[in-house]
């Protein structure tokens, strides 16, 4: 549920007006990240690039409302930096209102999540003759029954790749409205995947991160019904190429046998899962609608610590759901120390219409707020203790950019120096709090 933002880099960090560039603006997820490689070839196949201005495509997040409301801010700007651009917009924001998009002056096409992969679709521009006025071009999502396998040969800009897995959900939480921008849950057949990693590997990625809407419900829809773990145990046996295998956001409770076997048993498995939990309070998850009860995410956790005792693990909680009361937020409090959490996602509350949990007795904006930052910096003290554990370790950091990496537990550490994609194992002698401080090995023997 993170909002992030990626683009094609330029030199001003403005939009690039070379009558030839396509630039594909991200928001939200890492599926959102890998699907943009996919629209970035689709878009050149369809010729965008050669239109006088270029275009702009802007793959949106639903999953806040402040993760619209930057998209809208974006797309304006988009348009004042490159007023001859061609400005697409599409993804889950997209699928979900797009009478709002299609109704900005600045936007030229408002595409579907599924039609936005599709070749085709980019060419619904009087730039291509077509003379139909509908800006948007969005169909049922539920109608869709089957996700492909896309394939890219790189993820641009970025040192480790994504791969889709799966896609859609079948559960409704009260607070989420990804199920109706992203349809039901569907899976990507297992051949395809492993043909997807293969190739990435095969192009110098030392390391793949498996992504999807709902993860764990991987392989529900596939013929034999194979789950998540065994994806990930048959991906380590075919592609021994790959250096580093990581899992994106999963639900604890889906978690299958073969998944925790692999967890304990392959070391090519990073030892760090970010866990959907939401809250920590079982009458608020009961309101959402979540599967799990606040024990059995502690369970989870120490089980998965036994049978890897390195991992780390990290947490969506979202403070301020409707009815939380000041007991039932302190539980949430209190699983970040219960469940030794320590990368933390915090959502403050944010309404979206039509779901149930905008109908519910909302909490004061205010309390939200206070209860965001409380849990932010409760979070912020497990880090803290996080970075405090590692000093004198030794770790294997993957370099994303100007020395800075990220150890197999996700931590943030800086070396000064290395390549991006590289991975270079270092002995951490301290932390300033944010991220720690290594050296390599060769420089220390050194």
């Amino acid at each position: 549920m993170s909002v992030a933002l990626s683009r094609s880099p330029d030199v001003d960090g403005s939009l690039s007006e070379t009558p030839s560039r396509i630039d594909v603006v991200t928001f939200g997820c890492r599926l959102n990240t890998y699907e943009s490689e996919v629209m970035r070839r689709e878009a050149e196949s369809a010729g965008l690039g050669a239109l006088e201005g270029g275009a702009v495509i802007f793959n949106t997040c639903a999953v806040t409302g402040e993760a619209v409301r930057q998209a809208r801010q974006a797309i304006r700007k988009a348009r004042r930096d490159n007023p001859r651009a061609r400005i697409i917009v599409t993804g889950c924001a997209a699928q979900t209102e797009p009478e709002k998009f299609a109704a900005m002056d600045e936007v030229d096409l408002v595409l579907g999540n599924e039609e936005k992969l599709k070749a085709h679709s980019y060419r619904a521009l009087p730039d291509f003759g077509v003379n139909d006025t509908e800006k948007a071009r969005v169909n049922d999502i539920f109608s869709v029954r089957e996700t492909a396998g896309h394939m890219v040969d790189a993820i641009e800009g970025r040192a480790r790749a994504f791969v889709q897995v799966q896609n859609g959900c079948d559960h409704r939480c009260t607070f989420c409205i990804i199920p109706y921008g992203r349809g039901n849950s569907r899976s990507v057949p297992m051949g395809a995947v492993v043909e997807q990693v293969k190739r990435l590997a095969g192009n110098g990625y030392a390391e793949i991160v498996l992504t999807g809407v709902d993860m764990t419900s991987f392989g529900a829809d596939l013929p034999g019904a194979p789950k998540l773990g065994k994806l990930v145990k048959t991906i380590l046996k075919q592609v021994p190429d790959v250096k580093r295998l990581r899992l994106s956001s999963i639900d604890s409770i889906e978690a299958d046998d073969d998944l925790l076997d692999a967890i304990a048993t392959e070391a090519r498995l990073m030892p760090h899962l970010h866990l959907s939990l939401q809250s920590g309070d079982d009458m608020i998850l009961k309101r959402m609608k979540r599967r799990h009860l606040r024990d059995q995410s502690i369970r989870f956790c120490e089980d998965v610590r036994k049978l890897r005792p390195a991992i780390v693990f990290g947490a969506d909680i979202i403070a301020g759901f409707p009815t939380e009361t000041d007991a039932m937020f302190e539980n949430s409090i209190k699983i970040v120390e219960d469940c030794g959490l320590t990368h933390l996602h915090v959502f403050p509350f944010s309404p979206r219409e039509g779901t149930p949990a905008a109908r519910m007795p909302q909490v004061r904006r205010e309390v939200v707020k206070q209860r965001a930052a409380r849990l932010r910096a409760a979070g912020e003290a497990a880090y803290g203790r996080h970075l405090s554990s590692l000093p004198g370790s030794r770790q294997s950091i993957l370099i994303e950019r100007d020395g800075l990496g990220r150890t197999e537990g996700f931590t943030l550490a800086a070396l000064g120096t290395g390549a991006p994609g590289e991975i270079v194992e270092a002995t951490i002698t301290g932390h300033d709090g944010a991220r720690l401080n290594a050296v390599p090995l060769a420089a220390r023997a050194a």
